[in-house]
């Protein structure tokens, strides 16, 4: 609304931010889902969905919560560890003061039993924290947004709290047909889901569904293929000869007649 000119014209200039947004999105979902769901329900009364094949992707949206603010049992430990570290310290700090007892002393032995208290009611805060983390079944909480988790992202150590929004979009006209927010890091378990909503919002009995490596799980793969639905994805190279530019075993080619091998340039490996 401040830098599309299409969106300017649209809304006469006005600019909400981003709580109103959230807040009108919040207070609408179950309208805008039915207004999704009639887009689909046009696009196919319009003979747009001609192909029955579908792309589904996932993308990663950052939550309101930061990654301070979730917390995991390994991170609960590792904070009370480091705030008992900084508890020893003022103690010992303390102690020094009490001994050497000068007026100008007082004071800072006074911010000391501040920070002392302060830090344990943190230890407090996390022992609660970590109690609500034996109820969770992943382990996990987030104290802004309790349904957003921390999730892994492409950059190396750049990982973030969000959601994990499943899309699938037709092949010919590139419209997204079905979409899904979940909060499950990674999307080996989306695939059939994501292919049987396009399917029924695409009014298909069968379907191709294409998506990428991290897709791949042979229990979805056949979940789909149970429902008429064709899943074509390629399968994660998990070698390490493949991963530094050899060939791997499923570059050789069995041939059970023979009991032989054929070898990437065409030349047979004979057993001896």
């Amino acid at each position: 609304c401040q830098r599309n000119i299409e969106l300017m014209w649209l809304t006469g200039r006005l600019a909400p931010d981003f709580k109103t947004i959230a807040d009108f999105r919040r207070d609408n979902s179950t309208g805008i889902r039915n207004v999704c769901r009639r887009f689909v329900v046009l696009c196919r009364d319009l003979k747009l969905f001609s192909q029955a094949l579908v792309a589904i992707d996932g993308s990663k949206f950052k939550a309101v919560n930061t990654r301070d603010r979730n917390f995991t049992a390994g991170k609960v430990d590792k904070r009370q560890q480091q705030i008992e570290e900084s508890i020893q310290r003022y103690l010992s700090a303390l102690e020094t003061a009490d001994r050497t007892q000068p007026a100008e002393i007082e004071l800072k032995t006074t911010r000391l039993r501040e920070k002392i208290a302060q830090l344990r009611q943190q230890m407090h805060s996390l022992d609660q924290i970590k109690e609500e983390l034996k109820t969770l079944p992943d382990g996990q909480i987030s104290m802004t947004d309790p349904d957003a988790r921390s999730m892994a992202t492409s950059g190396k150590g750049s990982g973030m709290v969000g959601y994990n929004v499943q899309m699938a979009v037709d092949a010919k006209h590139h419209l997204i047909v079905a979409h899904e927010v979940t909060n499950i890091g990674n999307d080996r378990a989306q695939l059939n889901s994501m292919a049987r909503a396009a399917r029924d919002a695409m009014g298909k009995t069968r379907l191709k569904a294409i998506a990428d490596r991290g897709y791949f799980s042979a229990q979805e793969i056949k979940a789909c293929a149970d429902t008429g639905i064709a899943a074509i994805l390629p399968k994660p190279t998990t070698s390490s000869a493949k991963a530094g530019g050899r060939f791997d075993r499923a570059d050789f080619i069995y041939i059970a007649r023979d009991d032989e091998y054929q070898c990437p340039v065409g030349e047979r490996a004979i057993y001896r």
